[in-house]
């Protein structure tokens, strides 16, 4: 069962996972970059993230990436940028890796695939990545209802 979300601060899905812990009081943390810089201006106080000594996002995908026992990729299509990236980190720090395209996958099985993924790798402290909602503005309302569907499955088990 998860037991805390790790997440960059972004807009679009970084966000929404941190909108979902607040939202059930999970606890949640990650790192963000100098600044607290993100596509929309300086993440807002109420996100309780950790900054980084540089301004660097790919610094913080990495340090995010170590700081949980997997990763979980939302996309609406193939992974470009920084979530392209932390695949990369997770493969070179041999973390567990997810990559959900929601544009392929219909949400129930999404979820389904996300909860196997849970199950089989141990994740408790999950960091949540994808798109930015500048390059995709629908990631964070399909991130919220994903989170939610795993969250009832998890406390119904």
């Amino acid at each position: 069962m998860i037991q805390k979300i790790v997440s960059g601060g972004q807009t679009g899905a970084d966000r929404a996972a941190l909108d979902f812990a607040i939202k059930h009081n999970l606890p949640y943390g990650g790192w963000v970059p100098k600044g607290r810089k993100t596509e929309d201006g300086t993440l807002p106080e109420k996100y309780h993230l950790q900054e980084m000594p540089t301004g660097s996002y790919p610094k913080r995908t990495e340090k995010n990436v170590l700081d949980s026992d997997g990763t979980l990729i939302l996309s609406h299509g193939l992974l470009t940028g920084g979530s392209a990236l932390t695949t990369g980190f997770a493969e070179h720090h041999k973390k567990p890796w997810i990559h959900i395209d929601l544009q392929t996958t219909p949400s129930p099985e999404a979820a389904r695939m996300i909860q196997e993924w849970i199950g089989r790798n141990g994740i408790k402290i999950m960091n949540v990545a994808g798109a930015r909602a500048s390059k995709d503005p629908k990631i964070y309302d399909v991130t919220i209802a994903l989170l939610e569907t795993i969250w009832d499955s998890q406390r119904r088990d």
